[in-house]
C-alpha cells in the first residue's frame, strides 16, 4: 500500500489521530508532549497515535498529505485540525474538549 493511502486509511479509520514524535508515554519532542497533555486533559481516551520516528515513510510524506510541515499533527474524522499551536489554542479556549467529545461520540 502506498504511504499516502496508508495515511488516508489511518485518518479515515480512527476519529482522532495524532501523528507525533514518540509515544504518549514517552514523547520525544516538547510540541508532541504538549499536544498529548492537552488532549488527555480534554478527555481523549481513544486517541490513536502514530510515532513518526518509527515510521520514516509517514514522517517523510505526511507534510505533503496535510500541507503542514511540522509535527505533531492532529486529525479528526479525516480532517486536519492542526499542530501543537492550534491544539493549545483550542485547549485554552475550551474547544478541544468539545472536539474530543464529538470524536468519541462517533
Amino acid at each position: 500500500m502506498a504511504v499516502m493511502q496508508q495515511i488516508q486509511a489511518e485518518v479515515d479509520r480512527y476519529p482522532l489521530v495524532l501523528f507525533m514524535k514518540g509515544t504518549p508515554q514517552y514523547p520525544t519532542c516538547g510540541y508532541s508532549s504538549r499536544a498529548v497533555q492537552a488532549l488527555m486533559a480534554a478527555g481523549a481516551v481513544s486517541l490513536r497515535t502514530i510515532n513518526v520516528l518509527e515510521e520514516p515513510e509517514i514522517r517523510a510524506n505526511l507534510p505533503r498529505f496535510s500541507n503542514l510541515p511540522t509535527f505533531p499533527q492532529l486529525f479528526m474524522h479525516g480532517e486536519l485540525i492542526g499542530g501543537c499551536d492550534i491544539v493549545m489554542e483550542l485547549f485554552e479556549a475550551g474547544e478541544l474538549k468539545r472536539i474530543v467529545e464529538e470524536a468519541s461520540a462517533a
